[in-house]
């Protein structure tokens, strides 16, 4: 798959490896450098070799996606389970678990969702992305569940980056959040950057950070007591930020339940006396109540359009029938 990027005005003067990871969105600075190495880069028709180059507004960049840039992985599969939904000889739809870390970093170098298909996939899985993340086109925090998709050969993960790039991949997700929104359906369409006071948290900005924007709907709110303590809204992804959905409700005041980074102290207190009087057994604290439920795309080989569901986890489910009241003290959710 070959790439026509033309430089924006808020990338004037960046370096050429940072500006084509921005553009191209789920293409990481390191996978760029090894496009450039390639000789995958070229500006009018001359290869480009050096990632520091400084670009400009308005020049346009070729960069052909499929060039060999094959790695060698240190990386060893380890037999851990995986719950498939889909798979074919490019492609792969996998429920991730809650707790599960996407791919290896800092503090996380074993048990991770890459080391389960490497496991399973042996070498069939596609090399676009870094070296540590074979197959990986997007992710899922760790203590978010549900669908995730895989890419097994380097066409499937172009074709799947292509559908992220002009948004006719969606995905959407069920959140558990603070209160009740208002009004009960709309768009959030703020940009989210890292927070100035806190580098390990994103904001939502006015003048900087990347587009984002999340659109919601309210499918039921939960009464305890006098007021509404929670609502069950899903949420469509029409980028992909990160920490998005969970940065957008905390930004409307209605974050989302047990998030450990962006909820609210008073609501966290209150979900947790709820669960201790219900003796709950599948809830975890800080874990937020976020799930990707649902996946659409078209297969980027065949074109096929594929839809994939999946139902809310243990967890989940326990969570809901406590604030349905539903749920009888000691009793398992079914």
């Amino acid at each position: 798959m070959h790439k026509l990027l033309t430089v924006l005005e808020d990338l004037n003067h960046a370096r050429l490896d940072k500006a084509l990871s921005l553009l191209m969105g789920d293409v990481s600075r390191e996978k760029v450098k090894k496009l450039i190495s390639a000789g995958a880069v070229t500006r009018d028709g001359k290869v480009l070799s050096d990632p520091s180059l400084k670009v400009e507004m308005g020049q346009v960049f070729h960069v052909d996606l499929e060039a060999h840039t094959s790695h060698p992985s240190l990386l060893k599969g380890e037999h851990i389970p995986l719950d498939i939904v889909f798979e074919d000889d490019y492609v792969m739809v996998i429920n991730k678990p809650v707790g599960m870390v996407v791919h290896p970093g800092a503090g996380n170098h074993s048990g991770t969702l890459v080391h389960a298909l490497l496991y399973h996939c042996g070498k069939k899985l596609s090399t676009l992305g870094d070296k540590d993340r074979p197959g990986i086109v997007h992710r899922l925090d760790k203590d978010t569940s549900g669908l995730m998709i895989v890419a097994k050969t380097d066409k499937a993960h172009a074709g799947l980056v292509a559908q992220f790039e002009d948004r006719s991949l969606s995905r959407s997700y069920l959140a558990f959040v603070e209160g009740l929104l208002n009004p009960l359906s709309g768009t959030v369409d703020k940009s989210i950057a890292r927070s100035d006071s806190n580098r390990k948290k994103m904001a939502v900005f006015d003048i900087k950070g990347k587009p984002a924007i999340t659109h919601y709907r309210t499918i039921k709110p939960f009464v305890v007591g006098q007021a509404v303590l929670a609502s069950l809204v899903e949420c469509t992804l029409e980028t992909g930020r990160t920490h998005q959905i969970r940065v957008h409700l905390a930004s409307l005041g209605h974050g989302v339940l047990g998030d450990p980074t962006y909820g609210r102290h008073r609501k966290k207190v209150v979900l947790e006396r709820l669960m201790k009087e219900h003796d709950c057994h599948f809830w975890q604290n800080d874990r937020q109540a976020l799930h990707a439920y649902k996946l659409q795309f078209n297969h980027p080989i065949t074109g096929e359009h594929l839809c994939f569901e999946c139902d809310l986890p243990e967890d989940l489910k326990e969570l809901q029938q406590v604030l349905e009241g539903t749920k009888k003290p000691g009793s398992n959710p079914g």
